[in-house]
């Protein structure tokens, strides 16, 4: 490993403490957009919009656009 000026080795378990934090907060941001695409998506079914240019997300689109890349 290759330790920038100033940094100390030894600080590794603190650096996995900070990567794990991180992908935390992102999996929990993710979580909550999904859930907030999926209630209005819902919403948005219950009002039965007549608007044809409306935008809906399907079950699994947000998904599978991601799994493209």
């Amino acid at each position: 490993m290759v330790f920038a000026p100033g940094e100390k080795p030894g600080n590794e378990p603190e650096e996995v403490k900070l990567q794990n934090a991180s992908k935390q907060i992102v999996q929990n941001a993710i979580l909550r957009a999904v859930r907030q695409v999926s209630q209005e998506s819902r919403q948005r079914e219950e009002r039965g919009s007549d608007n044809p240019g409306s935008f809906q997300l399907g079950v699994g689109e947000l998904t599978k656009k991601h799994e493209k890349k």
